[in-house]
């Protein structure tokens, strides 16, 4: 008795009428009149999915399945410009979506970083076939700022950055060979797009 009053005070908040009688015939009104499908529901659950069963089931690109490089490709008036390339070297498709970490680092360790996210590029889902390349946009200063030196590097020069690829913890290592990073090591960085 018990079971039948609660159940007849749930469902009375879905519908007034599912009280008069306990029939099944009478609660099963009160369910959708449609059942979603697998690909609707799945795309509730993550609404920037690739279409495609490919891309449903590409596992998320991590270090151990990425290569990284820095390229440089603008410079002028202080400012230089470069793209963070990852290259998918394992052997199935992979997913990436969002920002890279990024610490730029020398032989005694950490050196100053002080990343910043730039909207354009945003984010958004790529699938990464085995060989397939994304880039994220670098800007970075190399006038000294606030009390860097004049004479000589503003900051320690790194050698490589340590990269974390997006919702990763476990960084992949790219030389840096573009000279030190004003400014206190502040780096703008674009989400990755495809390449």
């Amino acid at each position: 008795m018990t079971r039948r009053l609660i159940a007849c005070g749930l469902l009375v908040l879905a519908s007034v009428t599912a009280c008069g009688t306990g029939t099944p015939d009478m609660a099963a009104q009160t369910l959708p009149t449609s059942e979603p499908t697998p690909s609707s529901s799945a795309a509730s659950a993550s609404p920037q999915a690739e279409p495609g069963a490919a891309a449903a089931a590409a596992k998320r690109c991590d270090s151990s399945s990425l290569k990284g490089e820095i390229a440089p490709t603008d410079a002028g008036a202080g400012n230089r410009y470069g793209k963070f390339v990852v290259t998918n070297s394992g052997t199935t498709p992979c997913t990436l979506n969002g920002y890279s970490g990024f610490q730029l680092q020398n032989a005694s360790g950490a050196v100053p970083t002080k990343l910043e996210r730039k909207a354009e590029p945003g984010p958004t889902t790529l699938t990464l076939a085995p060989g397939g390349k994304a880039s994220a946009n670098l800007h970075w200063g190399v006038v000294p700022a606030d009390n860097e030196p004049v004479e000589g590097p503003c900051q320690p020069e790194p050698s490589k950055a340590e990269a974390i690829p997006p919702n990763e913890t476990v960084p992949l290592t790219v030389p840096w060979k573009l000279g030190p990073v004003c400014s206190g090591g502040r780096i703008e960085i674009s989400a990755f797009y495809a390449s």
